[in-house]
């Protein structure tokens, strides 16, 4: 990568950032398109947040992703924010405009639904019912995702089930799918007639519990999808696999949500190939 004066410059802004796959996501694509630019992981401690965010727009910086913990504040911080940050209630995409403004966008719904289109065909979930598993800012862009997706209604369940209740309640205006919240232990019920499971929670992740649940209670022809790409295919997504449903892992969310980024930092819409897929599975095994 050779950065000229003229360089476009964005950054990923977290704390920690060393785990964010951002940068080796946008560096593919900008070594593709042989654009003059860079996105640059920057440790900010949460107090800092806002003296950071001010300092990288007086810089130059065309923007900045935003991952844990600051999604909260980038949404409190924004000027403007797109629907789906609003029904999230954070912002995972900073865009600086010359004028000062601060635009707030939450690309999870479209990077989660995307994905899901790729992989499972645009009407899978259309007028169908589909489970929902946690209640966090991940199941929120969830709602909006199977929302944008056409699904009739969405079965909520969550460990703690006033926060799944907090969810529905605050969401339920916001998109068309009714929302239901169940009891764990009403799985049997949720999964009856579901075309589709996403898994938001942490749960099954590099170094986490994995999540349990008898998946026979789906329909032979559902599919399972786990937000997580650390293992690529989690314990959920491999029983799933060996019951012979349709799984989609995390990694699929996490390119196509970098799409709109990419394209506001850096002037120019890239496309998800196999060939930048291989490139991350490779960075993935080298964890």
């Amino acid at each position: 990568m050779n950065l000229t004066g003229a360089a476009r410059i964005a950054g990923i802004m977290g704390w920690p950032v060393s785990q964010a796959f951002s940068p080796r996501l946008h560096g593919f694509w900008l070594n593709e398109l042989g654009i003059d630019g860079a996105l640059v992981p920057l440790p900010v401690k949460p107090e800092d947040f806002s003296t950071v965010v001010r300092g990288l727009m007086k810089a130059g910086f065309k923007g900045s992703s935003v991952t844990i913990p600051h999604k909260e504040a980038a949404f409190a911080l924004a000027h403007t924010l797109d629907l789906a940050a609003h029904a999230a209630g954070a912002v995972n995409l900073l865009i600086f405009h010359e004028d000062g403004r601060i635009e707030g966008r939450n690309t999870d719904a479209t990077g989660l639904a995307a994905s899901l289109r790729e992989n499972l065909g645009a009407d899978f979930t259309r007028s169908k019912p589909a489970v929902l598993l946690g209640a966090g800012g991940a199941a929120r862009a969830g709602v909006v995702a199977l929302h944008d997706l056409g699904a009739s209604e969405i079965r909520i369940l969550n460990r703690t089930r006033s926060r799944a209740e907090q969810l529905a309640a605050a969401l339920a205006k916001e998109v068309s799918p009714k929302l239901l919240v169940l009891d764990d232990s009403e799985w049997a019920k949720a999964a009856s007639g579901s075309a589709i499971v996403i898994h938001t929670t942490s749960a099954g992740m590099k170094g986490a519990p994995s999540l349990s649940l008898n998946l026979s209670a789906l329909p032979k022809d559902a599919a399972v999808c786990d937000i997580v790409y650390t293992p690529l295919e989690t314990p959920l997504l491999r029983s799933a696999r060996t019951a012979g449903l349709r799984t989609v892992d995390g990694l699929g969310m996490l390119m196509h949500q970098g799409v709109p980024a990419f394209e506001a930092f850096f002037g120019v819409r890239p496309t998800v190939t196999p060939a930048l897929r291989a490139h991350l599975e490779e960075a993935l095994r080298g964890r």
